[in-house]
């Protein structure tokens, strides 16, 4: 392996620079008489204080976190779900009107905007659809290797919306070759979802590599909006430098460590493999079916399917109060509806809408 880039080298040099905000919570703990922090010394709410500022980087949260995805603390960053660290990395390392990231389309939305939003350049390279939307490794590889403005390579494994997930031997091949140059992000919110073994013990060995993680898919906790950034120190520092003083609410870092309990974890594990079970009876359902002319299951829990009248299934099916996933704004999934794995009722009320469809 080739010698590592400082990755300071490869940030905004006024970020570098800057010193962060320090809070009062940073800077002394929540205990003794509190006169520092403009706080109000009474709650409201007798049974939550939320009159006193959380801490910016929860301890207990972090370290459940660390051990959860078996790494160090120093190399875990908690946010407010995986899109405010896409955020976070793309103004810390894009410079507006300067830079570029990458993606491999179709990508989940949140690069785009990101990018967008920083005044910086989207690169896209599209999946290979004859292929399974499988990713254009040889074109991506080819086009890091340029002299590019590309700072960021936005991957998803499982890939959202079509499912598929990235081999070891790629990765590596793409670290390699963005080495000096881009860090590597890769998106694993459906990761738990996957058979395949995650890339968070790789960052210890590789100082361009981030793992974005979540709470919001096989942990059930969408609404809580915590996630993760995993990097070396030298990113999470960096990234630290910006983020909001208190990213996490009072009740969220509550409720999220409630939710890495050990005794949860049981009930978890149980969840996964009933939608695992689910997802199989799901790919029968869609079998049964003869106007669906291509399904593609993926790693994750969600399947992508294709039929001549795509949008006349998801009016039928909103007509039945079943919503399904469209995208109308991307080239490649024309015609492609996005189903996530649902309960055993959703499952009965999706196949009573798809058996019924066409005779009525």
């Amino acid at each position: 392996m080739s010698p590592q880039t400082s990755i300071s080298k490869l940030a905004r040099p006024e970020i570098v620079a800057m010193k962060p905000y320090s809070s009062a919570r940073s800077e002394a703990p929540d205990e003794g008489v509190l006169l520092n922090a403009n706080e109000s010394p009474w709650s409201l709410l007798p049974d939550a204080q939320l009159n006193r500022y959380p801490e910016p980087q929860p301890q207990q949260l972090v370290s459940r976190l660390a051990s959860l995805y078996q790494i160090e603390r120093e190399q875990l960053l908690v946010t407010r779900g995986s899109d405010e660290g896409i955020d976070l990395l793309t103004r810390v390392f894009c410079r507006a009107g300067e830079d570029a990231i990458l993606q491999c389309t179709p990508a989940f939305g949140m690069y785009r905007i990101a990018a967008q939003t920083q005044g910086v350049d989207v690169v896209s390279i599209p999946r290979l659809l004859a292929d399974n939307f499988s990713m254009n490794t040889d074109k991506l590889l080819e086009t890091l290797a340029g002299d590019t403005p590309i700072k960021l390579v936005f991957l998803t494994t499982p890939n959202n919306p079509t499912g598929d997930s990235i081999d070891k031997a790629t990765l590596l091949k793409i670290l390699q070759t963005a080495n000096g140059s881009a860090l590597v992000v890769v998106d694993e919110a459906y990761a738990e979802f996957s058979s395949k073994a995650s890339f968070c013990s790789l960052v210890a060995e590789y100082n361009n590599l981030v793992v974005l993680r979540t709470l919001s898919k096989a942990w059930a906790g969408a609404g809580l909006r915590c996630g993760s950034v995993i990097a070396q120190h030298e990113v999470i520092d960096l990234l630290g430098r910006i983020i909001a003083p208190y990213p996490l609410a009072s009740p969220v870092i509550e409720l999220a460590e409630r939710l890495l309990a050990p005794e949860i974890l049981s009930l978890q594990q149980q969840q996964l493999l009933a939608l695992a079970n689910n997802k199989q009876r799901l790919i029968k359902i869609l079998k049964a079916q003869n106007y669906i002319t291509d399904i593609w299951p993926g790693d994750a829990n969600f399947i992508l399917i294709r039929l001549e009248d795509a949008s006349g299934l998801m009016h039928y099916c909103r007509g039945h109060n079943i919503i399904l996933r469209a995208f109308n704004n991307e080239p490649m999934l024309q015609g492609c509806i996005r189903i996530s794995v649902g309960s055993d009722s959703d499952l009965d009320s999706l196949e009573t809408a798809l058996n019924t469809w066409k005779t009525t």
